[in-house]
């Protein structure tokens, strides 16, 4: 008999044991890691002229917790140029991506820039949506009927 109680004795300590370690383990980690969340993806210049200025910003703030580097910027052409910040943005600061199209050329705009970083969301894509037109030839001034004569 007390062999019996001894030995359910320890198979209750090993069995706690177990226990404890398996809740220990399924407790996920608090990591601290950076996240980017842009104010808005996507830029719509609307119906803009030729050599307008096609300067946009995507705001952005880093919502995670740890410092966030932007490690690329890229744009699905050339006619499109992102201007990132080079320096980790701290937890809670917001910072600013500058894009520049090339309003010369005409037609339908529809380009994308991929964000690299090292946030959990680490790949994010933002757009920019428009049209550009022809810019209107101007009038040149005349000198019919209102002609100045100078003593």
């Amino acid at each position: 008999m007390k062999k019996a109680f001894s030995l359910l004795i320890v198979m209750a300590f090993v069995f706690a044991a177990v226990a404890q370690d398996a809740t220990t383990q399924a407790k996920p980690k608090k990591v601290k890691e950076p996240e980017i969340t842009f104010e808005k993806l996507v830029h719509d210049y609307g119906n803009i002229q030729q050599g307008d200025n096609g300067t946009c910003e995507f705001v952005f703030k880093n919502t995670g917790k740890a410092d966030l580097v932007l490690t690329n910027c890229r744009s699905s052409c050339g006619c499109t140029v992102p201007e990132w910040p080079k320096d980790p943005i701290a937890p809670g600061k917001k910072s600013v991506i500058k894009v520049k199209y090339n309003t010369q050329r005409i037609g339908a705009i529809n380009k994308s820039i991929t964000v690299e970083s090292n946030a959990t969301n680490n790949r994010v894509v933002l757009n920019i949506k428009g049209n550009v037109s022809t810019k209107p030839a101007e009038a040149a001034p005349s000198n019919e009927g209102g002609a100045v004569k100078v003593k």
